[in-house]
């Protein structure tokens, strides 16, 4: 498999030699531009699979790059470098066609996974949203369109898996039917929210990889301030508690970064 290939504009001589230094060390390819003058041409020349492209830039920002960018390839992820963290600029970089915003100073752990999190988005395209209106999580069943998340009731009473999700009383299953059986109209339902089908589902297309808070937030929430942040960690704990009853399924808190789904 070949190197994947960053182009990178950076005109901090030294900082940019030492992110440079370091996704070498990591396996990738790194063009590395200090001019923003000189990026058109070494993007049309190198063919980068991704550009982090910083957005104060002398010769040519970001955004004009982005924008110049995107009228050659509509598809290749753009991830912007910034010190701004007004809210005006967060919207103009993803105006003209950022997939990704990272604030300085940034770790490079960040950056290395924000990389490889637009790429494997790009890999997996349309089809990587959750098209089909029934998706298998487990021993769950997640109903996208109705928002309802199911459980199949299993025999008996006395296991902490047997306890419903609603609190209607459920369908009761023959005490002879097996624990692993598919769904049916009598299994346990719950009704989700909007947000807590929309987050699930963004855990559902980063499934068993790090999904980073900021992107769960601008995706659901629009922006990530420290208000929506704590919404983000309340609507987490209740998918958590939803999600008990199947102990394989574990959503890993990943400190700094963001969250990984992890499936059986």
């Amino acid at each position: 498999m070949s190197a994947i290939k960053v182009l990178y504009a950076e005109d901090e001589i030294f900082l940019g030699k030492i992110v440079k230094e370091t996704l070498e060390s990591r396996g990738f390819e790194v063009v590395m531009v200090t001019d923003g003058a000189a990026v058109l041409s070494a993007f049309t020349s190198s063919a980068p699979d991704v550009c982090v492209l910083d957005v104060m830039l002398p010769g040519r920002n970001g955004f004009e790059l982005a924008t110049d960018i995107r009228a050659i390839n509509d598809d290749i992820p753009i991830i912007f470098l910034t010190a701004k963290t007004q809210t005006e600029d967060l919207i103009k970089g993803f105006r003209t066609g950022g997939n990704d915003y990272i604030r300085k100073p940034f770790s490079m752990e960040e950056l290395i996974i924000r990389i490889e999190n637009v790429l494997r988005i790009r890999r997996s395209g349309p089809s990587a949203a959750p098209a089909a209106e029934t998706i298998a999580i487990g021993r769950y069943t997640f109903h996208t369109h109705r928002q309802v998340l199911a459980y199949p009731h299993p025999p008996g009473l006395d296991h902490p898996l047997h306890q419903p999700l609603l609190d209607h009383t459920p369908h009761r299953l023959p005490a002879n039917q097996p624990l692993h059986q598919p769904l049916t109209e009598g299994d346990y339902e719950r009704k989700l929210s909007y947000r807590e089908s929309e987050l699930l589902k963004q855990l559902w297309i980063g499934r068993d990889h790090i999904i980073p808070r900021e992107d769960i937030l601008r995706a659901i929430w629009g922006n990530d301030s420290f208000l929506n942040s704590r919404n983000l960690d309340v609507y987490i704990t209740k998918l958590r508690s939803y999600l008990r009853y199947d102990s394989r399924i574990e959503i890993l808190t990943i400190k700094g970064v963001g969250y990984r789904f992890v499936l059986p």
